[in-house]
């Protein structure tokens, strides 16, 4: 009875040192820029002269290169600037490594090029009002020729300073910008990045936000400042690189589940590329969080995908709440549905002719959903999603997050949207939240600090589902982890328990983005494995493992 996914689209209508360190690796070869020009390779400029074009020789990117770290060694930021396509920025930060981040005795060893990218080791000594310590490490610059003038030059990038730097990015040295913390879970384990390589970002993020408001006191850090994000979802947190003395930690609690974060971390590893959060619907306190890789961007909280049939957790209530159906009223499910001059099939053509639509829910029948669209506001999805789940609404979890997209559309989209395709946007915390929101009966904004903290003010929905949606929701949910398409992977699973599943499809993509979330009793979770097919077989498992684990 697997009729999820396809919905697919038919068709339709300064200095930095006095003086050079010895340490300095030469290339070899000329002195000499390499500046002969074959014709095959040439243009004329402006004033009839011949202007290179072609690809890089070795001698050009081994000399550009030599003179460029040649020039940032001695000292002479302005000559080194000058070789490269925006001298002013380049400049500007040669000066912040000797001003901010206090590097002296600076010395550059070249590695062997590779093609036009050559890679260097920065060797300095930081010194922080008398505190000194060595520092190094590796990162590279890209040579490539001036398309006005023909020359070779240094393609500016932050990294060629430091690999960890992104624009707008800034190395400083100095008293940490805030104090370490010990943070522990709910019951006071102490949890960290080696215990729980998937928290690293997150304990980053905590410290940034609450060091300052525990006991702790701040140490003396080379740390990465990072620029201001234009949204919250995606400000990166302070990054250490290097601990000149140590502060002393300040005890932070979060409402995270040591148990059940390493239950999260398990059920993910291994795969190519998957996300699970874990939240108790009663409070919304956030128990887990894991992403695999553990390292580099957390999907869990700050991703932004489409959540395929899990959305019809919300089109289910909002079509329950207009009095449009509920679980027991015949709503059959057609090959066909044919909305905005675009045509909807179900996968493989199927179709439930004459039944329910708790049986087209549980078989997460497409056109169920989507033959409603014509009877519906363009706007309809967007206050349900908002107004009675929470999603879009500004989400204060004492973490950077993205707090879901169900924006307004019309005909061919807002039909897309019923299934949780089109502009929908979610990551696990948001979906998990809408099995939190049914279990519950009202939504909690998620959150990882207590707000008595800081003082910070929780979300708040506007509305809740009427009680005969709410108990027909449940009804629906439960019938999909037991006979459903949640089935296999809820089976055995006791208590009060409800699911969905989800596939999504991406452009380009062989495979669907798996999903599936899921309640039982006062703990709900969800997971996304993408690319890898259908939600129940491939999420299922991941999310199963957490609800047991809890």
């Amino acid at each position: 009875m697997r009729r999820e996914v396809k919905y697919g689209l038919i068709g339709g209508s300064v200095a930095l040192v006095a003086g050079v360190v010895g340490g300095f690796t030469l290339f070899g070869g000329s002195d000499e820029s390499s500046q002969e020009v074959s014709s095959a390779d040439a243009k004329s400029g402006d004033n009839g002269t011949k202007v290179a074009t072609g690809p890089l020789s070795a001698k050009e990117v081994q000399t550009t290169s030599r003179e460029f770290l040649t020039a940032w060694q001695s000292g002479d930021a302005a000559k080194a600037a000058g070789l490269t396509d925006d001298p002013e920025k380049c400049k500007s930060a040669l000066a912040s490594l000797g001003k901010q981040a206090r590097f002296s005795k600076v010395t550059l060893t070249p590695g062997t090029p590779a093609g036009d990218k050559v890679p260097y080791t920065v060797a300095a000594q930081i010194d922080y009002k008398g505190t000194k310590a060595a520092y190094s490490y590796r990162t590279s610059a890209t040579v490539q020729r001036d398309k006005a003038t023909g020359k070779p030059q240094i393609a500016w990038k932050p990294t060629m300073m430091h690999p960890g730097l992104a624009k707008g990015d800034e190395l400083r040295t100095g008293e940490a910008e805030a104090p370490p913390i010990k943070a522990v879970d709910r019951k006071g384990t102490e949890l960290t990045p080696e215990a729980h390589p998937a928290l690293a970002g997150v304990l980053d993020s905590l410290r940034d936000k609450y060091g300052d408001k525990t006991d702790g006191k701040p140490g003396v850090e080379l740390f990465i400042h990072r620029a201001k994000a234009a949204k919250p979802a995606d400000q990166l947190p302070e990054k250490t690189l290097k601990v000149l003395s140590k502060g002393t930690p300040g005890t932070l609690k979060t409402t995270l589940d040591a148990g059940m974060q390493t239950a999260a971390e398990r059920a993910v590893k291994g795969k190519k590329s998957a996300s699970v959060a874990a939240v108790k619907p009663s409070t919304g306190e956030i128990l887990a969080l894991a992403n695999s890789p553990e390292k580099g961007f957390n999907l869990a909280t700050q991703g932004s995908l489409a959540p395929g049939s899990t959305m019809k957790i919300v089109t289910a209530a909002m079509l329950m709440d207009k009095g449009m159906t509920s679980p027991g009223k015949s709503h059959p499910c057609p090959k066909y549905v044919t909305v905005g001059g675009w045509k909807f099939q179900n996968l493989n053509k199927s179709e439930i002719k004459n039944g329910t639509f708790a049986q087209s829910f549980a078989a997460s029948c497409n056109n169920a959903f989507i033959s409603q669209a014509k009877d519906l506001k363009d706007d309809d999805l967007t206050k349900e999603a908002r107004d009675v789940f929470g999603i879009g609404l500004n989400w204060q979890t004492g973490i950077p997050t993205f707090d879901g997209a169900v924006p307004v559309q019309s005909d061919a989209q807002m039909a897309a949207s019923l299934i949780g395709q089109g502009g929908v946007r979610m990551n696990p915390l948001n979906v998990a939240t809408l099995a939190a929101t049914v279990r519950a009966g009202s939504f909690h904004q998620p959150y990882i600090v207590s707000p008595d903290l800081d003082h910070r003010t929780l979300a708040k929905a506007p509305r809740t589902m009427k009680p005969s949606t709410l108990s027909g929701l449940k009804s629906l949910m439960k019938l999909t982890a037991t006979s459903g398409t949640a089935a296999q992977a809820m089976s055995g699973v006791s208590g009060d328990v409800g699911a969905k599943t989800g596939s999504a499809e991406v452009d380009n993509q062989k495979k669907p983005n798996a999903w599936f979330t899921a309640y039982r009793n006062d703990l709900a979770a969800a997971a996304v494995v993408p690319a890898s097919g259908h939600g129940g077989s491939n999420a299922g498992p991941v999310v199963r493992a957490v609800l047991t684990a809890g």
